[in-house]
């Protein structure tokens, strides 16, 4: 039986499920670069870049290995543009019996991929992505029943499975999460390790230049690439993570700096969603730095909780949840996207910050996009559908099944509760607690109204006022209702004024974008 076997460009692994049985005298493997995948949002240039670069390198590798590799570049004129259109031409040239393909992570590839076998009259075979740790059919058991998923239950139970950080039948070290003591502000006096970052090849130097002529007006610099293209690289990249990074990474992986994007933080997600890392390995790699004595227990139990725990949980979700998931809207938000989030052009000096760091390196860290683009998001009440496709665009990172539940649920409370227990909203107060973000901007976050307050600060006491019927019986929001609850109705007046105010003047999209950038609105 004649395959051919279909590699997404998020699922370059050698062992993917699809490659399982593969025949190198007679099977094919089929890698396509479409148009549609690189525009249906507007991508960072970077983000276009890394997996574009990746895909031609595993391919060769492939080849290398003595697989038959059909690959169709972006920019090959017979390109229709899409996955079916594509697969459609591959089907007519090899004549093959079936089509084998691994589940792809997002909801609308699923979609096309069960109308191939109809349209392309011929078996289509959809196989279990198996480099997750939690199977779908494992994660709907463990949410069956259940009238709320929390992630800290999910992740113990993953534990418990993986056996990573266990001791018998208990923790390391006696309890489940140091989440609290991974809360500290960065020290003015600390020094940071150099972050080794990976010089573009001539292959990857070669898209660059596509990327850059072919999509101009996308968000984003290309100047400055550094992502590993290559499963040698992601795993040198994961080394020095470990020896020079995950020491600290737990007392500061909250904390914000102004000009250091980077901090400790790991940046394996892109290597680990598009498949160069898999979870277990980066896990066991973490778990035995721990062991070795070469990292603190909160810094390695905080790190494997991102990706045991965390990652693996927002896949669920996002496969038992979805479609109707992305379309709920449980505190009505309903202001557009304003264009800074875009520009960067803002005085409020922690957005300023996160958005030129994104735009630099198709890169933020967690708190950077939940406590600030994100909580600005929350707050302003921005429509989840646009600041949603903006966290999609933006990083290199971003798939919809990891993106969509961390953005909706996480990040600006749009799913009412189903992923998490409050909504992340806050006051200037935390920004300037977490980072040094506050001592150049043109707000202080000490004055609560009037003139020079942090525009955080009377948007995050009228989110509240505006959500007291939906909010307002949450246990984890009690002590902010009681303080709200002493304020005099002037006072509440004020704050409502100077936040209709802030809103009213936050920049929409333009009736045309301007030159060079993309229509995103349609």
């Amino acid at each position: 039986m004649k395959t051919v076997v279909l590699i997404l460009g998020d699922q370059l692994s050698r062992d993917l499920s699809a490659l399982d049985g593969f025949d190198p005298k007679r099977d094919i493997v089929l890698m396509l670069e479409v148009a549609d995948e690189t525009t249906y949002v507007p991508h960072h240039k970077q983000k276009i870049a890394f997996i574009l670069s990746a895909m031609r390198h595993f391919a060769r590798e492939l080849s290398d290995e003595g697989l038959s590799v059909d690959y169709v570049a972006l920019d090959d004129p017979a390109n229709t543009g899409s996955f079916s259109g594509e697969l459609a031409r591959a089907v007519a040239r090899h004549r093959p019996d079936r089509v084998v393909v691994t589940e792809p992570g997002e909801w609308r590839v699923r979609r096309m991929m069960d109308d191939w076998a109809q349209d392309l009259g011929l078996p289509v075979e959809i196989r279990d992505d198996d480099r997750f740790l939690c199977s779908r059919a494992d994660f709907a058991a463990w949410a069956d029943g259940r009238k709320s998923y929390r992630m800290e239950f999910f992740y113990r139970e993953m534990r418990r499975r993986t056996g990573l950080l266990m001791e018998d039948d208990g923790p390391v070290g006696g309890q489940w999460n140091f989440d609290a003591e991974n809360r500290k502000r960065l020290p003015a006096s600390l020094s940071l390790p150099p972050r080794g970052r990976t010089a573009p090849d001539a292959v990857t130097r070669e898209v660059i230049t596509l990327v850059a002529a072919r999509f101009p007006g996308h968000f984003g610099d290309l100047d400055g690439f550094g992502w590993a293209v290559t499963r040698t690289d992601a795993l040198a990249a994961l080394d020095h993570f470990i020896a020079d990074a995950l020491p600290s990474f737990g007392d500061y992986q909250d904390a914000m700096a102004e000009g250091e994007p980077f901090l400790f933080h790991a940046l394996l997600s892109p290597y680990l969603n598009i498949g160069l890392l898999l979870p277990r390995e980066v896990c066991v790699a973490a778990e035995t730095a721990y062991r070795a004595g070469k990292a603190p227990l909160n810094a390695v139990e905080g790190f494997i909780r991102q990706i045991l725990g965390w990652r693996e949980y927002v896949r669920g979700i996002y496969w038992l949840e979805m479609p109707a998931y992305a379309q709920t809207n449980a505190l009505e938000a309903d202001r557009p996207l304003p264009w800074f989030y875009w520009s960067g052009e803002t005085d409020m000096n922690c957005l300023a910050n996160a958005i030129a760091d994104t735009r630099r390196n198709a890169y933020a860290h967690h708190i950077q996009r939940l406590m600030v683009t994100g909580n600005f998001a929350l707050l302003a009440g921005i429509r989840p559908a646009e600041i949603e496709a903006w966290y999609l665009a933006v990083y290199a990172d971003a798939f919809e099944w990891v993106e969509l539940p961390n953005t909706h649920g996480m990040a600006i409370f749009a799913d009412g509760g189903l992923l998490g227990s409050k909504p992340y909203a806050a006051s200037g107060a935390y920004i300037d607690r977490m980072s040094d973000y506050c001592g150049s901007c043109a707000y202080d976050p000490k004055i609560k109204t009037g003139k020079g307050a942090c525009p955080f600060n009377p948007l995050y006491w009228d989110f509240l006022i505006r959500n007291r019927d939906r909010l307002g019986n949450n246990p984890r929001m009690a002590m902010p209702y009681k303080n709200l609850a002493r304020m005099t109705p002037a006072h509440i007046e004020t704050i409502r004024r100077e936040a209709a105010a802030i809103l009213d003047g936050l920049d929409a999209p333009p009736q045309a974008p301007p030159a060079g950038q993309p229509d995103l609105f349609g």
